[in-house]
């Protein structure tokens, strides 16, 4: 299964892929938050052949919503209703400064950080077979 990420700021929205299998993340763009977002991600939707959308969940320390999930949630529902795909959330806490830590703050940490939640997913509900088979324990 192939997935499309979503980092999702009011200026810039990073976007990240799966390879087919669904295992593991890569950054693949950072575009402009414009009014028809949702149309440009459902076409990129298509043209990747997304089986699955996954957002992060921006939620503070008292695990209450950001401000922007009043932003977010209704895009996602949007975005589900136009590409009829699965639309997924997962917490997204510091996953924006975690690509920054990684890479140094440049123009495509939206995109990292799309991948770095992702990633969150994939591991979260697709884990690594068992080595046991491997020798290993």
């Amino acid at each position: 299964m192939k997935y499309l990420a979503i980092d999702y700021g009011t200026k810039r929205v990073g976007i990240a892929t799966s390879d087919d299998g669904g295992r593991m993340a890569f950054p693949f763009s950072v575009i402009p938050n414009t009014s028809n977002l949702v149309e440009v991600v459902a076409v990129l939707c298509a043209k990747e052949r997304i089986e699955a959308i996954v957002m992060g969940d921006s939620i503070n320390y008292q695990n209450q919503p950001n401000p922007i999930m009043k932003i977010v949630h209704p895009f996602a529902a949007a975005l589900g209703e136009r590409t009829r795909l699965p639309v997924h959330f997962i917490n997204e806490v510091l996953s924006s400064q975690e690509a920054a830590h990684i890479q140094g703050d440049n123009a495509q940490n939206d995109a990292s950080a799309a991948a770095i939640i992702l990633q969150s997913y994939l591991n979260k509900w697709n884990p690594p077979a068992s080595r046991e088979h491997d020798g290993e324990v």
